[in-house]
């Protein structure tokens, strides 16, 4: 038989576990002790020894009476002297295996004969100790039973059993959840000591919770955690792409496809009508403005999500819930080279149907003649389908590409990892001047000076460029990806012939400013559309060069001491430094009359830099006595930040393109101006604590308390002390549960805390700033500069506070099956609004108040299984979240608006009580008038035409307050774009050497504006639905009629005809992966070698009928697509 070295190192380590029982065992035995007692009862004299011993009897009562008396006199004698001195005279005899002494009945010779014949009648008494294999630390509750019988017991605190059995052939079953389970052959053993082995479950997991970690089955509050095997078979650009769809109560929005572009991340709902942005900590180091592409996902280990008051932690910034990001260290072993990268393509998912060149001309048309005008084209056919700006907007296998190398190790006393990434994307839309690039270098090291002193670093460097010169969230005046949905298909993207077109008077006049391309051809100029739209080619070539950049640092250095056991002392000192700015140029162009820069070049030059400083204090203790542990921490924090930038134009450079400009040009004073500088100082005090306590690993409790000062707030409220406290209950722990039942484990949780929110305000909020803009006469003409408030101070503002309350459930069932449901409410009071204040008060602003209240309340589900099935192991994971949003108080205001939309003096938004955050808000139409008479049958009460002046074609308004007549008090609340409902799904399967991966998510229950058509802009290009307009000879259509006057404002009216369902889901990725077997690895001395295909978006199911549903505010106003790639990758470890 071939024995491997991994089955001779198995065989090794019991021999030299048992052979360590023994020795220890004999150790104790040698021990002296001096013990005189008279008339006592044998269990008082073993309860005695336990205690001098630390040692445990372990005895059958049914064979053992420990209540006879017994005389002990031993002055300095051996323990095993002692024990036989007592034992032999009640016929006892002891047997030791490490820190355990079994007492048996001593065998008379006909006993034995009767055993040798009669075996099935052996009454047996069997006892040991269960242990942890990682730990070595006794394990509490442990099943152990006889296999195939109902006969059993479980461990006591000290891990120690004691079971009865009456055949020699029978065989011992532990079980434990969380662990893998384990026979025990028993034969003519007495005493079977057992070490147990984690199985792969999430109740094992270490989720950190705030400046310490606990495991999950131990955690009060509601913590999601994502671990790095659950990361590393997947690809993502940033690492708040890993919570999309992962985490139930999280909801990661893609606001623009852009590469670079940042995700809008909410967890349970918006938690304030301000900034409701989760804080992000990465490896103890907070971060609350922005960098957070500073980290590498390759270099994650763990990201672990506070929802709940388990936040309150870190006090006054985690109202929106709290990011734990732990990045790789090195593990114990040999030096490990990793290399994990891909290259991929990336298409467009999605092309907007639009009318070409003909019939764009007969709905122009048809526009024309609805409004008693006369046709503006005579042979339509003649035009062919034109120019799809859409085919100039997307690029085809756009590449993508992202490479991670990184060396890491660790011994008994030093751990190192350091990694480098690069990661290169350009955009589908406009890629020549959508393109990123982010470098990242990191370096985590630790140090064991001594078993009581460590010393470590944690170092993430990343620099980004990032050429992005179209607006990645709006429609952006004349930007590519509105000019492709609005620019008119007539229009060629390059004339051959200036006289063939009608605007050729155009290009005469400015052909000296006109955009050519590099034959020296005009790019194409609209005659019909001037405004948000111009050729997306000679935009390009215009915007050619410009970039932002960046550079990030997050660094800290710690130093830990354990100077008594129990104890633990932290010290850490972290900076997070941004420094970042752009470079753009404007050359002199002429795209219309209304989009040209025919005046000067203009060179802007930005730069910035933030940087914080923050030295944290941590005391641990942690101490377990009995079935009783406790752990205490207490801290400090001191946060001190500032920020400094400059900005500057140079106009009137003597060069027309972005690669010949420069500010060192001799130019006159008046042509380099300082557009602005700003300085951001900003301090933060804090004091904090923490009590876990637990009761056998049952009953739970954990309290928290932080106090923050702020130099946000003025002296009155400066301070803000947030508290909570999280309570556990494992019933699974309790005698009385069925051990045989399906439900393994069963915990129930619930935690109350107050959080705070000082994101929403600004600095220097709490007193007035002076500021110069106005002018004074005083008895002559002339102006004399003045001063005057910029705004009224309030010295009383306060934090945002938020009231969670939380009940949770976490279960597994089956051996396998993870189940964790939590429900929540969350309440947010005393939300900052600015009060609105009458002009002849004389501010420029308006002060801040805390007069608002928000409330969220939810449901979140999540699932887990995993299994194995002889070379075939698979896992399927889901979860499902519900959060219902309402604003509850904005004190003597109404409602709220975000300005009014384009064309119109009507808001589309709203924020008012009772309603969702930001609900929509406008009038409802009902349907078309198909015929005048159906104009003449919309009558009031009084029989008089509701809409008089409505004809056949135009929308029915709905007469929503019942007076008659259609005006702005008919406009009524229409939905929300916040989705109630989101969800993801996750399916991994395996089979042999091959890998599979499958992962979804989306959404439901929330409305998108589709507000890609600008009706304010009515020679604009039409969307296809257009065709189907309602005409004299289409009289049945739904569709309004067309008209570039449009006098019911049927498509400048915020209606419901705008709102589309925003449900969807998307498959996000699909992968099939192949790794080398280990024959082939060892081979040619490799540990891992895998090679995958992949792709990412492969398909969204969706009624929405834009680029995109994924958008974060709700209103597509031509929003960034995502696209579709398709990648290749390696993953290598030597």
């Amino acid at each position: 038989m071939k024995i491997t070295f991994l089955q001779l190192t198995l065989l090794l380590s019991v021999l030299a576990s048992a052979m360590a029982r023994e020795v220890r065992a004999q150790a104790i035995l040698k021990q002296t002790t001096s013990l005189n007692e008279t008339n006592v009862t044998l269990n008082d004299v073993l309860k005695k020894l336990e205690r001098e011993y630390k040692i445990n009897f372990v005895y059958s009562t049914q064979l053992v009476d420990v209540s006879k008396r017994v005389n002990v006199f031993a002055q300095q004698r051996p323990l095993e002297e002692v024990l036989e001195q007592t034992l032999k005279p009640l016929s006892l005899i002891f047997e030791a295996s490490g820190d355990v002494i079994v007492i048996r009945k001593l065998k008379s010779e006909a006993s034995v004969s009767a055993q040798s014949t009669t075996a099935s009648r052996l009454v047996q008494s069997v006892t040991g100790k269960v242990v942890d294999e990682k730990t070595g630390q006794p394990l509490s509750g442990v099943t152990v039973k006889v296999k195939g019988s109902t006969t059993g017991a479980t461990t006591n605190v000290n891990g120690i059993y004691n079971v009865t059995v009456n055949d020699p052939s029978a065989t011992l079953l532990f079980s434990f959840v969380g662990y893998e389970e384990q026979e025990k052959l028993v034969g003519q053993s007495t005493i079977i000591n057992v070490v147990l082995r984690e199985k792969d479950s999430k109740l094992n997991e270490v989720v950190v919770i705030g400046y310490a970690s606990e495991k999950k089955s131990q955690v009060t509050g509601a913590i999601s955690s994502i671990k790095a095997k659950d990361l590393q078979d997947q690809q993502f650009t940033r690492f708040d792409d890993a919570l999309r769809g992962q985490v139930a109560g999280v909801n990661v929005i893609q606001s623009s496809g852009a590469p670079g572009s940042t995700p809008t991340v909410k967890i349970r709902g918006t938690t304030s009508i301000n900034s409701s942005n989760p804080l992000y900590v990465i490896d103890g180091i907070v971060i609350d403005n922005g960098g957070l592409d500073n980290i590498n996902p390759a270099d994650i280990e763990s990201i672990d999500v506070l929802k709940d008051a388990s936040a309150a932690i870190y006090g006054s910034r985690a109202s929106a819930g709290v990011v734990i990001v732990t990045t790789k260290k090195g593990k114990l072993g040999v030096p490990q080279l990793t290399y994990n990268g891909y290259y991929g393509v990336q298409n467009s998912i999605k092309r907007l149907k639009l009318a070409n060149a003909t019939q764009y001309a007969d709905l122009r048309n048809q526009a024309l003649t609805n409004d008693g005008k006369a046709a503006a084209f005579a042979n339509t056919a003649a035009l062919g389908d034109g120019t799809d700006w859409q085919d100039v907007l997307f690029g085809k296998n756009v590449p993508i590409q992202n490479h991670n190398l990184s060396i890491s190790g660790a011994n008994d006393k030093a751990s190192y990892y350091t990694s480098f990434g690069y990661l290169g994307n350009r955009g589908v839309a406009a890629p020549s001047i959508a393109n990123y690039q982010r470098l990242n270098l990191a370096l985590n090291t630790s140090y064991k000076v001594a078993s009581w002193l460590t010393i470590g670093e944690n170092l993430n460097i990343a620099t980004s460029k990032s050429q992005l010169a179209l607006s990645t969230n709006t429609i952006g005046a004349n930007g590519p990806l509105s000019s492709a949905i609005l620019l008119d298909p007539i229009t060629p993207v390059v004339v051959t012939d200036i006289n063939a077109q009608p605007n050729a008077t155009v290009y005469k006049n400015n052909a000296q400013y006109i955009v050519y391309n590099d034959q020296g051809q005009p790019y194409g100029i609209s005659p019909y559309i001037q405004n948000e739209a111009a050729n997306i080619a000679a935009y390009v070539a215009v915007n050619q060069g410009n970039y932002s950049w960046a550079t990030n640092l997050i660094g800290n250095t710690y130093v830990e001491l354990r100077p008594v056991t129990g104890l633990t002392l932290r010290s850490q000192i972290s900076i997070k430094a941004a420094y970042y700015g752009g470079n753009s140029f404007t050359p002199m162009y002429f795209f219309s009359s209304s989009s040209n820069n025919i005046t000067a070049t203009v060179q802007n030059l930005s730069s910035s830099r933030n940087a914080t400083l923050n030295w944290d204090n941590t005391a641990t203790y942690s101490r377990k006595f009995g079935q009783h542990s406790a752990t205490l921490l207490v801290g400090t924090s001191m946060q001190n930040q500032n920020g400094h930038g400059l900005s500057g134009a140079f106009t009137g450079e003597p060069v027309n393109t972005f690669a010949e400009a420069s500010p060192n040009f001799s130019l006159a004073a008046a042509n380099k101006v300082a557009n602005g500088s700003d300085n951001q100082p900003y301090k933060l005090a804090s004091i904090f604590g923490r009590a876990s306590y637990n009761y056998a690993e049952k009953y739970l409790l954990d309290v928290t308390l932080r106090r923050d000062g702020s130099s946000k707030f003025g002296q009155t409220n400066q301070y803000g002390v947030f508290p909570s406290a999280g309570l556990g209950y494992i019933i699974s722990k309790e005698p009385f549960f069925p051990k045989d039942n399906f439900v393994d484990f069963l915990k129930l949780r619930a935690s109350y805390g107050v959080l705070g929110n000082e994101q929403s305000l600004g600095l220097f909020q709490y007193t007035s700033v002076i500021g110069s803009g106005s002018n004074y006469l005083f008895g002559n003409s002339v102006a004399n500069i003045g001063y005057r408030p910029n705004g009224l101070s309030n010295p009383d503002l306060k934090w945002e506070q938020v009231k969670i309350t939380n009940l949770g459930l976490d279960a597994v069932m089956f051996g396998s099956l993870n189940v964790s449901v939590e429900a929540y409410r969350k309440l947010t009071e005393g939300m900052l609004q600015q009060i609105v204040l009458p002009n002849y008060i004389g501010t420029s602003s308006n002060p801040y108040a805390n007069i608002g209240n928000l409330e969220n309340k939810g449901i979140e589900l999540s699932l887990s299984y995993a299994n194995k099935i002889g070379k075939f192991s698979y896992s399927a994971g889901g979860n499902i979240s519900y959060n219902k949003n309402v604003v509850t108080y904005l004190g003597t205001t109404q409602y709220y608006t975000n300005g009014n939309l384009r064309g119109t003096s009507y808001e589309l938004e709203r924020t008012s009580v009772g309603q969702p955050f930001q609900s929509y808000y406008g009038f409802v139409e009902q349907g078309v008038f198909h015929s005048q008479a159906d104009v003449n049958a919309y009558n009031n009460a009084a029989g008089a035409l509701i809409q008089p002046n409505a004809k056949p074609g135009d929308f029915k308004w709905s007469d929503i307050n019942g007076d008659g007549k259609i005006d702005a008090n008919d406009r009524t609340y229409l939905g929300n774009s916040i989705a109630p409902y989101t969800y993801g799904v996750n399916l991994t399967a395996a089979y042999n050497h091959f890998d599979f991966r499958l992962f979804g998510q989306g959404v439901w229950g929330n409305k998108l504006f589709q507000d890609t058509h600008r009706p304010d802009y009515p020679t604009a290009n039409y969307r296809i639905e257009a065709l189907n307009a309602w005409s004299v000879s289409n009289p049945d259509s739904n569709y309004p009629r067309l008209s570039d006057v449009d006098p019911n404002n049927n498509f400048k009216n915020p209606s419901n005809f705008f709102l589309q369902s925003g449900a969807y889901f998307r498959l996000k990725t699909l992968q099939l992966g192949y790794s080398l077997p280990q024959d082939v690895l060892n081979k040619i001395h490799m540990k891992r070698s895998r090679i995958f295909v992949s792709s990412n978006n492969l398909f969204t199911i969706t009624k929405y009928t834009g680029y995109d549903p994924e958008i974060a505010g709700g209103i597509d106003s031509s929003i960034y697509p995502q696209a579709r790639t398709f990648m290749v990758g390696l993953d290598i470890t030597l």
